[in-house]
């Protein structure tokens, strides 16, 4: 948590490097430059969510399908702070299968057409107007549907816990994404919007982003040899007998 700053820190810091005296408090100071600032971070900050799949920002989610209880026909809600969904992570949990999707509107409407789903065998999806469709529809009963999603989130307010905003509201907000980079991003969008030079200020922030996206999660060692760790680490050829391995 410590290396995350707070909205007015950020101002401020970026302030300082487009050759502005900071604030006492930038959120609320009505100097025409703070007052575009903070309407720039906003931006800036919306726009990084949708750069790059942040660790910081990916959510798991799960739908519990019980058509019989709770009326559904298996259309579901998406999270409040729903961004986009992480590729193939759809799973269904109950058969331990990942689910198929998301399913164009010609594969949707083929399945339906054909009246499949007593011959459908795992369920698939589609995202429709900020909701989730399952099929078959409506859905089997006590399935469970997990998949990652990236929230739109990346502010959290003063005592909360996640981040729960994607618009800055005051200046004790605490951005969660990187800090350099964001500074360095309303950096760049202040420049441009007073029409000065902000080349060096591009190039700064791009370097960042390549920097901040090559290590915002691990990578495997690459070898040029067979020797070392591999994945998977049970396979047929090196470490598996040729009998005693079934139940």
């Amino acid at each position: 948590m410590a290396r995350y700053l707070t909205v007015d820190v950020i101002i401020n810091r970026a302030a300082l490097e487009v050759g502005l005296l900071p604030s006492a408090s930038p959120v609320n100071d009505q100097d025409e430059a703070f007052i575009q600032m903070v309407g720039l971070l906003t931006g800036a900050g919306q726009e990084l969510c949708e750069l790059h799949p942040w660790q910081v920002l990916v959510r798991p989610y799960q739908i519990n399908t019980n058509p019989a209880n709770d009326g559904t026909s298996g259309t579901y809600d998406l999270p409040d702070d729903f961004n986009y969904m992480i590729d193939q992570t759809g799973w269904d949990r109950k058969n331990r299968v990942a689910i198929g999707g998301p399913l164009s509107a010609q594969d949707w409407t083929y399945l339906a057409g054909r009246d499949l789903v007593s011959q459908t065998i795992y369920a698939s999806f589609r995202q429709v107007d900020g909701k989730i469709d399952i099929y078959p529809q409506p859905a089997p009963e006590d399935m469970l549907i997990t998949f990652e999603y990236i929230s739109r989130n990346w502010l959290m307010e003063q005592g909360q816990t996640v981040p729960d905003r994607d618009d800055v509201g005051a200046g004790s907000d605490v951005c969660v994404l990187d800090p350099q980079l964001t500074i360095k991003f309303l950096k760049l969008k202040f420049l441009q919007a007073k029409g000065f030079d902000a080349t060096a200020a591009a190039l700064e922030f791009d370097t960042m982003l390549d920097s901040r996206i090559g290590k915002s999660e691990g990578a495997p060692v690459l070898s040029a040899s067979n020797s070392g760790r591999a994945f998977p680490y049970i396979t047929p050829y090196g470490n598996t007998g040729d009998t005693n391995f079934g139940l």
